[in-house]
């Protein structure tokens, strides 16, 4: 899957994976991280979600990283928002009070520039990336993040032989084998929401589940 996969998407409006409101267990667990206002979220692969209008509406500072400008640049124009742009690197940074969106590739992120997060957010991250990439994915996220990192995990479920992704099948053993060398691993909800996924069940999928990890690194 090489990047081109995402900006033809974002080009021709194939966004099936961004969801237009909140999500519910952002929302209903964030609060299990224990995380304090003021404390700085990473927000990897972040489109141009609501979820980060949310974290910083409850006063945690956000840093997303995109790859596609039409994603960045749809993300302030629907929420009347006016980002102040600069260069850092291999990026273009827009930022306006809380939000921080790094337009780039995650691959090309540097420690330096997440350095100041305390916590990640990831609905749709893991799940986006094929089981290759989600190594690499796994791997670049343990380079770049600090110690004692707490993250809050979304992952889906379903037979993978019925419907290729994204988004990707990602089943709770291989969240324990990416994470738990380095991770306390625990599941905090899971759900089955195949009767509220038409498109789901059109495309053959018959069992769907949500799961819900809080994810803390051991240092």
């Amino acid at each position: 899957m090489e990047l081109s996969f995402w900006h033809e998407r974002w080009e021709q409006a194939e966004i099936g994976f961004h969801k237009p409101d909140i999500n519910a267990h952002l929302q209903q667990f964030w609060s299990a991280l224990g995380l304090q206002p003021g404390q700085r979220v990473f927000v990897p692969l972040c489109g141009k979600s609501l979820d980060l209008l949310w974290l910083a509406g409850e006063g945690y500072p956000v840093t997303g990283v995109e790859i596609s400008p039409i994603a960045v640049e749809a993300f302030f124009q629907e929420n009347d928002l006016q980002p102040c742009r600069s260069r850092e690197g291999a990026f273009e940074i827009w930022e306006q009070d809380e939000i921080r969106i790094l337009l780039g590739d995650f691959f090309a992120l540097e420690p330096r520039q997440v350095a100041d997060c305390v916590g990640v957010y990831d609905r749709a991250a893991l799940i986006a990336l094929p089981p290759p990439m989600r190594e690499r994915y796994v791997q670049h996220l343990h380079t770049l993040l600090p110690p004692g990192l707490r993250t809050l995990l979304v992952t889906l479920e379903y037979d993978q032989t019925l419907m290729p992704g994204p988004p990707f099948a990602v089943d709770e053993a291989e969240v324990r084998r990416q994470f738990e060398a380095t991770h306390e691993v625990e599941v905090l909800y899971v759900r089955d929401t195949l009767d509220e996924s038409s498109r789901w069940r059109e495309r053959g999928v018959t069992w769907l589940f949500e799961r819900v990890y809080r994810l803390v690194h051991h240092g």
